[in-house]
């Protein structure tokens, strides 16, 4: 007997120790599955859309102040609602009714507590302007307009906060010089960005486990990406140094392509909600296919420019 008992406390005591790790393990592979699924519905969806824009009304008086707005409800109401199967939807004074939590854990920082009503309160420095780049950096630089947000349910079961920008653009860098050097605020090229919460008011309401982003940037051919950021940008090296220095982080990261790093601009909040990250980073992206020039991001203003692949950025890596 006592030495069943005794076998009986070791099993109990191996299962205490082992159980959360593979409870885990379990939880991650799950919300793997389910986020790839979503993105790759989402993708389907947005390809079948004519275009992203123009949806809704938005009225601002003269101090630019919006004093009419329908733009995100109507996008979803009358543009994705018929490309995606949505069981429900909920406008920003009722987001709680369709399954979206008070409070989000980010990657690094402070817990987000009511952050969901409108775009500007997602990001952070969303209003943008610096005017010692001249009037030509100021005309790239103004803010989206702060439209509230709205949420919907899908069929599957996912909650979706949805960010919606009707008059967004399309990606046009303007030169700083003569040379190759090249210059775009992205604040204006998205044009819906999706908060995802993959198993609705169930926790742990975690960045990068069940909760996540998405962004689809661009009007017309538009560009839908959805990065999983690492918990934090850490190295300095050139381009060609970026793709082995992620691979040593972890075998499946990489460096962000430009619209995955114009995402984690938009989602910055949710990366780090006391947006410390003040460096450039490096994208996967070249100038034009050049070997000379890649685009970095930078991640406290939008501001998407190029730097010659030789020189030392900070790296940020995704899955």
């Amino acid at each position: 007997m006592a030495e069943i008992l005794l076998s009986l406390t070791i099993i109990g005591v191996v299962a205490a120790i082992t159980l959360p790790s593979l409870t885990g393990n379990i939880n991650e592979r799950t919300w793997n599955t389910q986020r790839k699924a979503l993105y790759a519905r989402m993708s389907q969806a947005i390809a079948l859309m004519p275009a992203l824009n123009g949806y809704g009304t938005l009225t601002e008086d003269e101090n630019h102040s919006v004093t009419a707005d329908t733009a995100a409800e109507t996008f979803v109401t009358e543009g994705l609602a018929k490309v995606l199967k949505i069981n429900n939807i909920c406008d920003s004074d009722h987001l709680a009714d369709c399954g979206i939590p008070d409070k989000i854990t980010p990657f690094a920082g402070s817990t987000l507590n009511n952050f969901t009503t409108s775009y500007n309160t997602l990001v952070k420095y969303n209003n943008m302007f610096n005017s010692s780049y001249g009037v030509g950096w100021a005309n790239f630089a103004y803010s989206a307009i702060d439209t509230k947000a709205v949420a919907f349910e899908t069929v599957n079961g996912e909650s979706i906060i949805a960010y919606y920008n009707p008059r967004c653009t399309s990606f046009m860098p303007f030169p700083l010089s003569e040379v190759t050097l090249y210059s775009n605020y992205s604040q204006n090229n998205m044009c819906v960005n999706f908060v995802y919460d993959l198993n609705g008011t169930k926790g742990p309401n975690t960045m990068g486990k069940d909760i996540g982003f998405m962004s689809a940037l661009y009007p017309t051919d538009s560009v839908v990406v959805a990065p999983v950021p690492l918990h934090e940008a850490s190295g300095w090296t050139t381009l060609p140094g970026g793709s082995p220095f992620c691979r040593q982080v972890d075998s499946d990261s990489r460096l962000p392509n430009l619209p995955e790093a114009m995402s984690m601009f938009y989602n910055f909040r949710l990366i780090d909600s006391n947006l410390t990250e003040n460096n450039y980073i490096w994208t996967s992206t070249k100038l034009d296919n050049s070997y000379e020039w890649g685009w970095v991001m930078y991640l406290k203003a939008g501001r998407a420019t190029t730097y010659r692949v030789g020189s030392k950025q900070r790296i940020w890596c995704v899955k």
